[in-house]
């Protein structure tokens, strides 16, 4: 799953960035309004944590003008724990609002939890027939038994078993596994989903020529 964190304090954006990808996500950085409504605009992100008080124009703005266009969950993160405040963001678009401080994995808790609700999921757990994907712990089961995974291969199992039945594009996936700064060489995906089969099945991940790949 790919994180967008637009937060002008650079030392919380740094902090955020690098938990998060600790946790296993792909995640961007923007520090100003403008820049974060321009990479919110033009990538496909599974959720965006956005902060209020930004340079440019604030968090708020932001919301406004990306939900002409766009409907990325939103956690707004932010200072201003006013009533007013948290009314004025959710009727502007956000999903759900956390303020500051906070626990991080309170934090990641609601992260989960949008990009569960986002995706139409009720649970944590998703079954695929043998396959068990355990959003919350981040884990994989065969016949109840955990499999290893590398971060990429978990990712990519779970986005996938989010979009269940739904054929997925090559391009869908390196813009929703691979952040910004990563080199996405064209030929990473395959195998990462070779290496899936090998761990899961042979037949778990279908490829549809010329179109993506599948979970049936």
């Amino acid at each position: 799953m790919r994180l967008l964190v637009i937060e002008d304090d650079p030392l919380l954006r740094h902090s955020l960035t690098e938990g998060l990808r600790e946790e296993d996500y792909a995640v961007d950085a923007a520090e100003d309004g403008p820049e974060g409504l321009a990479k919110a605009s033009d990538a496909g992100y599974d959720a965006i944590i956005l902060d209020g008080m930004l340079p440019g124009f604030d968090g708020w703005e932001l919301l406004l003008r990306l939900r002409r266009e766009k409907a990325t969950p939103v956690l707004m993160l932010t200072a201003r724990d006013a009533i007013p405040d948290r009314i004025r963001g959710l009727d502007a678009g956000a999903d759900d609002y956390l303020t500051k401080p906070f626990d991080f994995d309170e934090l990641l808790a609601r992260l989960r939890a949008l990009i569960r609700r986002s995706s139409g999921a009720g649970s944590n757990l998703i079954e695929i027939g043998e396959i068990t994907v355990d959003t919350g712990g981040r884990t994989i089961s065969r016949n109840h038994e955990v499999v290893s995974l590398t971060a990429r291969e978990y990712r990519l199992v779970e986005y996938l078993a989010y979009h269940r039945g739904s054929v997925v594009s090559r391009t869908e996936l390196y813009e929703h596994l691979f952040d910004e700064n990563e080199d996405t060489l064209s030929n990473l995906l395959d195998v990462h989903v070779s290496n899936v089969r090998k761990k899961l099945g042979a037949s778990f991940i279908s490829t549809r020529r010329g179109h993506g790949y599948c979970i049936e």
